[in-house]
């Protein structure tokens, strides 16, 4: 979701100005005269990676009762109270005015995070009027002119801090729900579900035994399905989007535009999907195209299902043999891979393979408690302490957080995290995996320093 921003501050300190520049168009009238703004205006933009909603506002000024200005005020004070965060202007040119002071008690009365900026920043005049707008109470104002593009990484780090502790915070009330009122959050929407593998194993095939319908066109030629297609039903009460998509080719050997194009739109497909569907061949699982698919999946950050398809004509101990030792040496990113045995053609084996999508998209999903989190951190510790570091000295690893799901994604924090070496992440790695039954998904962790306080 947008994150909403209101734009506040006293008439004529820049207010549509900045919403012209973070819009890229003048959709909102400005002149010198204070004023011109009355209705509060909405626009939906990209700042660099964040999705914002914009509301510019009319400047505040105190009215009596029944005055178009206190009308104006109350619209102002509707997108403050719609907003998520408040992004306070004051004029640094004219200096700290007794509107900006009283606008301020009230805007921190909303208890909504803000940012202060001091517009028209474009010389030192305004240091004083800086050091003034301290009084304010709404934190360290941020050095800034709308009109002269200053302050905008500033800005954006500021926004995109509070984006961060906002998802934290919707995560927070998800984690203290129960694992059935998870489920019924994940059900709400379809889960996104992409069929990749080489030309001809019966990619084709298989969504039409899923859907029961001959929608996708089959035969024994390989190549006849060229554009990603998306088909959708439900099962058990779970919403699925499935894409069936072209087969993928060694590089070397993909030729003529059309299977150039079809190639990105299968690799689109794989990269929006939520869970990935690799489907091989019976007779020759996993080779080096295959595990190249299944890499590029995994590298992505999906979640990964292997079907072995054809398995009704297939010498299965033969198969099974080399599908396992492949898995062991080949994917060792993401251990315990679900794999399914299958036969399209028959639809044999279907609802065991949507059984391992539904299992492995609720574990991408899944958020593990910060406190049974560090309690597996300091035994696993304690079991294996970290190594030397760099500088000989044993390298402090302090304590874990979840940082974001899908995949599941961690920050360690350290002193001194320098010379950690990538085995001692592979046995966090496995550890968490074991303990958390977190696999056949792709985890991440990334190791952070963390900040000494009395360094300043």
């Amino acid at each position: 979701m947008p994150l909403k921003v209101a734009i506040v501050g006293r008439p004529n300190v820049g207010k549509s100005t900045l919403f012209n520049r973070l819009v890229g168009k003048k959709l909102a009238l400005v002149h010198d005269l204070p004023g011109v703004t009355r209705d509060r205006k909405e626009a939906k933009v990209k700042f660099k990676d964040l999705n914002l909603t914009i509301i510019d506002t009319a400047g505040y000024e105190e009215a009596t009762e029944g005055k178009m200005e206190q009308r104006m005020w109350l619209q102002t004070k509707c997108a403050i109270d719609e907003s998520q965060v408040v992004l306070f202007l004051f004029d640094a040119r004219a200096g700290m005015q007794a509107y900006d002071e009283h606008f301020a008690d009230l805007v921190r009365k909303s208890k909504k995070p803000v940012i202060l900026l001091a517009n028209k920043c474009e010389g030192r005049t305004q240091e004083q009027s800086i050091f003034e707008a301290y009084k304010l109470g709404l934190g360290e104002p941020i050095i800034f002119s709308g009109e002269h593009s200053i302050g905008f990484d500033e800005l954006y780090m500021a926004l995109k801090e509070i984006e961060e502790k906002n998802e934290n915070a919707v995560e927070e009330v998800l984690e203290e729900n129960t694992s059935e009122d998870n489920i019924d959050v994940l059900k709400k929407k379809p889960i996104q579900v992409a069929i990749v593998g080489r030309p001809n194993v019966g990619k084709s095939t298989l969504v039409n035994a899923l859907l029961d319908d001959e929608r996708m066109l089959t035969g024994p030629e390989a190549g006849l399905t060229r554009d990603a297609i998306t088909s959708y039903f439900e099962w058990k009460g779970w919403k699925i989007n499935i894409v069936d998509t072209a087969g993928l080719r060694k590089q070397a050997k993909v030729t003529g535009a059309i299977e150039k194009m079809s190639v990105e739109s299968t690799l689109y497909a794989a990269n929006m999907a939520q869970v990935v569907i690799l489907v091989l061949d019976a007779d020759g699982v996993l080779d080096k195209q295959d595990l190249t698919i299944a890499r590029k999946v995994l590298d992505e950050g999906r979640a990964l299902v292997i079907a072995v398809n054809k398995w009704d004509i297939a010498n299965k101990q033969e198969a099974l043999q080399k599908l396992n030792d492949k898995l062991d040496t080949s994917l060792t990113q993401a251990e315990g891979i679900p794999t399914v045995t299958i036969s399209a053609l028959k639809k044999k084996g279907l609802d065991k393979l949507l059984s391992a999508v539904i299992k492995v998209y609720e574990r991408w999903n899944v958020r593990i408690p910060t406190a049974p989190l560090n309690n597996w951190f300091n035994d696993v510790q304690e079991q294996n302490p970290a190594p030397l570091g760099k500088n000989k000295r044993r390298i402090k690893l302090k304590y874990i957080t979840q940082a974001k799901t899908r995949p599941p994604s961690f920050y360690i924090f350290s002193s001194n995290p320098e010379g950690l070496p990538d085995s001692y992440l592979r046995y966090l790695t496995n550890q968490l995996r074991d303990t958390f039954n977190l696999r056949g998904i792709p985890i991440r962790i990334n190791v952070r320093k963390k900040d000494n306080p009395y360094a300043k």
